[in-house]
């Protein structure tokens, strides 16, 4: 019989596979000279399964509401910030100008609240846009299995869903109301998303809630279970640090550049397939001295709010409380809705491109189109 996901992860780090176990020497610490080893094999190991390319994705934000309380999110219920759902017209309005700016890979993101993202919603999002947007992805509340195959149909192909972390007792203190409470439900997601039909599926944790080597020691074993279970999917992993929000959460560990970077080379060494994520949380600098250790998927001129690309709903913005839409007694010209974090590496996509073309990489917008399962004529 298969040993849950569950077990194996309540079970650590006394109990660790052969592969988990190797993966924890690599998270000890090291001397400079031990972390310019595992960079260079880290470097040599993307080359060789990845060639000199970068895939590039742009998050599309189409909903700030959300009925779950995490204290670290901006999009918190509680928090009392300016939120818009946009219309599916309005997200066709985002999604041609990503497209128009080079994007052919887009990421559709939302708060969880049932009342706003209502049934059929994201289907009709995710169907408008295939036209343009030939790789589409969601990142959303947790759905079953027969909702998931729904965004399949509809011409969905990624799923993204971070644990956010893996901690138990962290988790519980971090998500004080909404079914996001729900530790095991959440976790259970990526399989329920593969038994949909998802070929691309993308976990992570948010670092700087917790102890980041048993952070990362449980996203690999997440990793390796996946791997097993749901060999006929792609991954990604990415280990995203806090950053500033509404709610002025600060982060309760330390998650330094260096345990960063330790971090990716020891997913590359260990998972030398897998795709490794690195988003405009991290400042330019970073990003830029990141790129040729094993990371092989960016996003570049991000914005983390409903409408940030175009402007797109700001006449419908409002406060939402216990549930219920209120409406704004004035509401100046410049506003717009809340991001759900803010982003360090601020460069539009001409500039992350031409840095990547400057360190010999090749910026890959395009790797898929639904053509490719099509029968032979």
């Amino acid at each position: 019989m298969t040993e849950s996901l569950a077990t194996i992860l309540d079970a650590l780090p006394g109990r660790k596979s052969p592969l988990l176990a190797r993966f924890a020497t690599l998270l000890e610490p090291k001397t400079p000279a031990q972390m310019e080893a595992m960079a260079r094999e880290s470097r040599t190991i993307t080359r060789r399964n990845f060639g000199r390319t970068m895939r590039i994705f742009a998050p599309l934000y189409v909903s700030n509401e959300c009925i779950n309380n995490c204290r670290y999110c901006g999009f918190s219920r509680d928090n009392p910030i300016l939120r818009v759902t946009l219309s599916v017209a309005q997200v066709v309005r985002e999604a041609a100008h990503l497209a128009d700016q080079g994007f052919r890979n887009v990421l559709l993101v939302a708060g969880e609240h049932p009342r706003f993202v209502s049934e059929g919603y994201l289907e009709q999002c995710i169907a408008a846009i295939r036209e343009r947007v030939p790789t589409v992805g969601i990142e959303v509340g947790p759905m079953e299995t027969p909702e998931y195959k729904r965004m399949v149909d509809a011409g969905c192909e990624g799923l993204v869903v971070y644990q956010e972390t893996y901690d138990r007792a962290v988790y519980e203190q971090m998500h004080t109301a909404g079914p996001k409470r729900d530790f095991d439900w959440r976790l259970a997601c990526p399989e329920r998303g593969y038994a949909a039909g998802f070929r691309r599926i993308g976990i992570g944790a948010l670092f700087g809630l917790s102890d980041w080597r048993l952070e990362a020691l449980r996203l690999a074993a997440h990793l390796e279970h996946l791997y097993r279970q749901c060999w006929k999917a792609v991954f990604t992993v990415s280990f995203p640090r806090l950053r500033p929000a509404a709610g002025g959460f600060k982060p309760l560990t330390e998650f330094a550049d260096t345990a960063l970077v330790q971090t990716l080379c020891a997913f590359r060494l260990t998972f030398p397939e897998v795709g490794i994520v690195l988003s405009t949380r991290e400042p330019a600098p970073l990003r830029d001295a990141l790129c040729r250790l094993g990371v092989t998927m960016m996003s570049a001129g991000s914005h983390t709010e409903p409408g940030g690309y175009t402007g797109a709903g700001a006449e419908d913005l409002h406060l939402t409380v216990r549930g219920r839409r209120v409406e704004l007694e004035t509401r100046a010209a410049c506003e717009r809705a809340e991001g759900q974090f803010g982003i360090a590496d601020t460069r539009d996509m001409p500039e992350v491109a031409a840095m990547l073309r400057g360190q010999g990489i090749d910026p890959v917008w395009k790797d898929w189109d639904p053509a490719i399962l099509q029968p032979a004529v």
